[in-house]
């Protein structure tokens, strides 16, 4: 007999619309199906084998986080198959800043209504985020809440496992002055800042159709320009010549972010004149009059993350990173002293 139920279904929750949504997004989750992923979906864990060849003291990593209140613009826009990448980005980031390569990443939505068609583009989106992140997606839980959340919204979040050799973890204990500071483009605003986005542009009210020469697209289309993901130009430095530290520019922005890889006696002195600010950052400050600390303390102002590098490896580390597709620059150097960070 298959399972269903008449009155859980009257409560609001149709557990027939969940197996319609886990067959639509199994071809998207065999698209991420590495060496060490072991069967498939629909059982009570996740399952990888390691494979720690080469791995003489191995670390797991750990990483979880959401999309926040981008999933509003989402929402507004009726467009579900990018949110994804930005869930899986938000936890593989941070991960390898440590010089962990992510393995696995699980995911949880809950939402007020369960719409197969609407879970498999979400999913769509967390599968090409973790393809870019070269992890699996072994796992995860789709909950329908009725009651809790409104019909046509959800919540996003993930969680992410990687492994690192202990002896490779990038720790900042080699920083030294003099040591060059590295920018890593940003594709927008990433998923971080999004209440005050939506307050300075007034977009439940006003909507996000509206063209802006500056972006070359909507508003709405340009804030939901998914997260980059770092991952592997990252791991191919590391692997090359070796990296100090890294920072993953989220909310706080430098103010908050950069000190956290920086140790005691050294401080990050960025050149502002250095920064390529993207055009949305531009229209944020306009619209809402925000005063620059405010902008550099909230958003990543066009750099997803800073890398700490030997300097005379400068030079070849940008080589490195711009030909696995990254558009990286020197945008500072690290200081004796303390403070953290300094723009100037």
């Amino acid at each position: 007999m298959k399972s269903y139920s008449e009155s859980y279904k009257a409560a609001g929750v149709d557990i027939t619309a969940g197996y319609e949504g886990v067959k639509l997004m199994k071809e998207h989750i065999a698209r991420t199906m590495i060496p060490g992923a072991i069967g498939g979906i629909g059982g009570f864990g996740g399952l990888f084998e390691l494979d720690l060849e080469g791995i003489k003291r191995p670390v797991l990593v750990s990483g979880t986080d959401g999309v926040g209140t981008k999933l509003k613009i989402a929402f507004l826009m009726d467009k579900h198959d990018t949110v994804g990448i930005d869930c899986v980005a938000m936890c593989v980031n941070d991960i390898v800043c440590s010089g962990a390569k992510p393995l696995v990443f699980l995911d949880y939505i809950a939402l007020g209504k369960n719409i197969p068609e609407k879970v498999a583009a979400i999913v769509g989106g967390i599968a090409e985020g973790c393809v870019r992140a070269g992890c699996a997606l072994v796992g995860g839980e789709t909950a329908e809440m009725p009651g809790f959340y409104s019909a046509d919204e959800y919540d996003l979040a993930g969680f992410s496992v990687g492994v690192v050799d202990k002896d490779r973890i990038i720790d900042n204990t080699g920083i030294r002055k003099g040591d060059a500071i590295i920018a890593l483009r940003s594709s927008g605003v990433h998923s971080n800042g999004f209440s005050l986005v939506r307050k300075v542009f007034d977009i439940e009210r006003k909507g996000v159709g509206d063209y802006y020469e500056d972006l070359g697209s909507t508003l709405g289309e340009a804030l939901l320009t998914p997260t980059r993901i770092y991952v592997k130009p990252l791991l191919a430095l590391n692997d090359s010549i070796g990296v100090k530290a890294v920072s993953h520019i989220t909310g706080g922005g430098f103010y908050e972010n950069i000190p956290r890889s920086i140790p005691d006696g050294f401080y990050a002195r960025i050149e502002k004149s250095a920064l390529q600010a993207l055009p949305i950052f531009g229209l944020i400050q306009r619209f809402g009059d925000i005063d620059e600390h405010d902008m550099y303390n909230t958003f990543n102002m066009g750099v997803g993350m800073s890398v700490v590098v030997d300097a005379i490896s400068a030079d070849e580390a940008i080589r490195l990173l711009n030909a696995n597709g990254e558009d990286a620059y020197i945008c500072g150097e690290i200081a004796e002293g303390e403070g953290g960070v300094l723009l100037c």
